[in-house]
């Protein structure tokens, strides 16, 4: 039984394109033109005044070819030393390799010194037909089944758990033609040989076959190009293809170094603002800013709930098809224990532009032993995010961690990106998810109406719901608003709901009347005024009475606020209102309220009331159950015959002789 294949993301870290990566150069003598690249060769300062100047030299178009190439295995070498293999490929009528898989062939001067023997194409050929970038495809092919020293290493383990090898590769071939067809002739010219080389390689115990290729065409002119560009797309299954057109002059680097990004997972950070001394004022100094390169892991740190907006520090870099991420130079000082400590990843980095005086200065300064603080601007200042700092000759980028530390108790759910809120009503939105919890339906039931239905009761239920405890009145005081804001949620009341839900408006009403405060379990600071306090809790409450007015019966209890709303309890005129307003309110409980009490001790005054008897739960519970009979008459009764004795007789088990599992009779059972 086969198995399945691992998915994209676990087979590009395991075996990605970049470990094995080919540069198929064309040097057929199209290659020889100059491009518009000048080159002064006049570096004399004091001139006379019969002084000629030289004449400046163009670059050709294999010079831009070989610089942009280099350059890309520069930044690669430099960011992952081992690993991450590169092969030189130059082709005319025949193919010339420039170097091996072998790990000591991936350096530059190696480079260099293959080059210099290839030098420049050659201006005729005898055949011009026969020169082409078809003998490199095929050369390229079969650098791709050569297996690397890591691949040899693990295809002859005898480890038993040794993962199989898939041999994933990539071609940038970088040439010139006139029209896009020409890139489809490669395409098919490649795929066909990759047919062919694997046939090969099935055949033979030292070369491997090819899993998959990706390859990129660069189609370069020495001027400008109208071609448009092809984007990615699959050839066959083990082939896919993209074509890039543009100029040679500066172009062909550029474009190198934005695909470097997506091939090698890199990001790109601008250091600004490094103070650095004018070259030809020594006296003054000036801001400049450095580009580097390094693992896109490094910024991971910026991206996790850090507090900081990345757009504002991200921007599009100008001529180039990715984004930088500006942080600013902080004045060196030497790093604290707690910055070590908070260090998440270390990467290795390396300059862009490794010849401008602004790189050199800070790689000198960073290789001299000292450090570099990185901050970045979040939404309350700034923090320390990164740290430049050199290592037995190799410069790395330390993350420092500007969150909340992995090693620190777990955050609050208080505690969000909007601020340190400590007020949330979290007990109540506990209870609200337990109820309006969501489960699968069973099958046959519609799942259109049911949605609904779960959609409107979402949407009535957070109608009205305040999200702290400081924004809401009624939610603190559900001692003196149960039941009804229990009732007021569900979709249908009864009369008895109605009933209950105005027992408790009447209720608050009578102690207002009496001008009893409204007290809250567990405040211990001053509160609001008393009249504040009723004011804001009869508006929150008129407002959540409107917000689930869905029947008629709410409807009523809302008319019943509003009615005694309407009323002025403050005034001396309206206390005959207020008596009747109680008298309801003693209709309705079966506990008779207190009579107010007059403020003077006037002997006018009437009397008060005898205070009612109160009664325990179980003293109420004889009153109304204790007639009846515990439990219910045994049935036996029914079909009993009474003996001479005057006793009841029944035969217990009637139908149990007529079974055929009991052989024996049993007798008959009396019951007194």
């Amino acid at each position: 039984m086969t198995s399945s294949a691992p998915p994209a993301n676990v087979l590009a870290r395991m075996h990605p394109f970049n470990h094995k990566t080919i540069f198929l150069i064309d040097h057929t003598p199209y290659f020889r033109t100059s491009c518009e690249t000048i080159i002064e060769i006049d570096f004399t300062k004091h001139r006379g005044s019969g002084f000629i100047p030289l004449a400046p030299i163009h670059k050709s178009l294999w010079t831009c070819c070989v610089e942009a190439a280099t350059e890309y295995c520069r930044i690669v070498w430099d960011i992952f030393p081992t690993g991450k293999l590169i092969r030189l490929i130059a082709s005319d009528i025949s193919a010339t390799n420039l170097n091996s898989w072998n790990q000591s062939q991936q350096n530059i001067p190696h480079l260099w010194s293959g080059l210099a023997q290839v030098g420049l194409p050659a201006a005729k050929v005898p055949d011009t037909a026969k020169c082409s970038i078809f003998p490199g495809i095929r050369a390229a092919v079969e650098a791709m089944c050569e297996c690397s020293e890591i691949q040899h290493e693990k295809r002859t383990s005898l480890n038993e758990n040794t993962i199989q090898v898939v041999n994933r590769c990539r071609l940038i071939c970088i040439t010139s033609f006139q029209s896009n067809d020409y890139s489809k002739i490669i395409e098919d010219r490649l795929q066909q040989d990759i047919i062919r080389g694997n046939k090969i390689a099935v055949a033979s115990d030292l070369l491997i076959s090819i899993d998959a290729c990706e390859m990129v065409i660069l189609n370069v002119h020495a001027g400008n190009v109208s071609l448009e560009n092809i984007p990615k797309h699959r050839v066959s299954s083990i082939l896919e293809s993209e074509t890039y057109s543009m100029k040679a002059s500066g172009g062909l680097a550029n474009k190198l170094t934005s695909l470097i990004l997506g091939h090698y997972n890199l990001a790109s950070t601008t250091v600004t603002g490094i103070p650095m001394k004018e070259e030809q004022n020594a006296s003054s100094s000036a801001n400049y800013d450095v580009e580097i390169f390094h693992p896109a892991e490094a910024h991971h740190a910026l991206f996790r709930g850090s507090g900081v907006n990345v757009n504002n520090i991200m921007s599009r870099k100008e001529g180039f098809d990715y984004s930088t991420i500006t942080l600013r130079w902080c004045t060196p000082r030497s790093c604290t224990l707690n910055e070590v400590h908070a260090v998440t990843c270390v990467n290795r980095i390396t300059p862009v532009d490794i010849n401008s005086r602004p790189s050199l200065c800070l790689i000198n300064f960073l290789l001299s032993g000292r450090a570099v603080m990185l901050e970045v601007i979040r939404q309350n200042g700034k923090a320390l995010s990164h740290l430049l700092a050199a290592r037995a000759g190799q410069i790395y980028m330390h993350s420092i961690t500007i969150g909340r530390s992995a090693l620190e108790d777990p955050p609050s759910i208080s505690e969000g990106a909007g601020g340190r809120v400590v007020d949330y009503r979290i007990t109540d939105f506990g209870q609200f998810m337990q109820q309006n919890k969501l489960f699968p339906l069973k099958l046959g039931k519609v799942q259109s109406t049911t949605s609904k239905r779960t959609r409107a009761r979402l949407e009535r239920h957070t109608k009205f719901w305040p999200m702290t405890i400081s924004s809401t009145t009624i939610f603190n005081y559900k001692q003196y608003l149960e039941p009804i804001l229990h009732l007021m949620l569900q979709p249908e009341l009864r009369e008895a709901d109605v009933i209950q839900c105005k027992q408790c408006i009447y209720s608050l009403v009578g102690n207002e009347a009496k001008h009893e405060p409204l007290n809250v379990a567990g405040q211990r600071n001053k509160g609001p005024k008393r009249e504040e306090q009723w004011k804001q809790m009869w508006n929150e409450l008129e407002a959540f009475l409107r917000a689930h007015c869905v029947s008629d019966k709410h409807i009523n209890i809302l008319n019943c606020l509003l009615e005694v709303r309407s009323r002025d309890l403050s005034s001396d005129g309206d206390k005959v209102e207020l008596d009747q307003a109680l008298r309801e309110l003693d209709q309705l409980s079966s506990e008779r309220a207190t009579v107010i009490r007059a403020t003077t001790d006037s002997p006018l005054s009437p009397d008060a009331a005898i205070a009612p008897v109160r009664k325990t739960v179980l003293e109420l519970w004889m009153e109304r159950c204790g007639h009846q009979k515990p439990r219910p008459e045994f049935a036996g009764y029914a079909n009993s015959v009474l003996t001479t004795s005057g006793t009841l007789k029944y035969k217990l088990y009637a139908n149990l002789n007529k079974s055929k599992s009991f052989s024996k009779l049993r007798k008959d059972a009396d019951f007194t």
